[in-house]
């Protein structure tokens, strides 16, 4: 699914799923051998294949739904 991912008015990172009209913030960020697990505040998991930290934001991504 595509998502965008921006920081939020407190500097946080933050998840924009445009399809749901969801907007939620990352409580926790994990990185595995097949890329990165971002778990949203809702408790979504979303996998991500090409985030890297330097990444410059807002941007949009794949994401896939775990």
């Amino acid at each position: 699914m595509k998502v965008m991912l921006h920081k939020n008015d407190l500097g946080h990172l933050s998840v924009y799923v445009p399809k749901k009209d969801l907007e939620e913030e990352v409580v926790e960020q994990t990185s595995t051998t097949e890329g990165k697990v971002l778990t949203l505040a809702n408790g979504w998991q979303l996998s991500f294949k090409d985030l890297a930290e330097d990444t410059k934001l807002p941007k949009t991504f794949n994401a896939k739904k775990l």
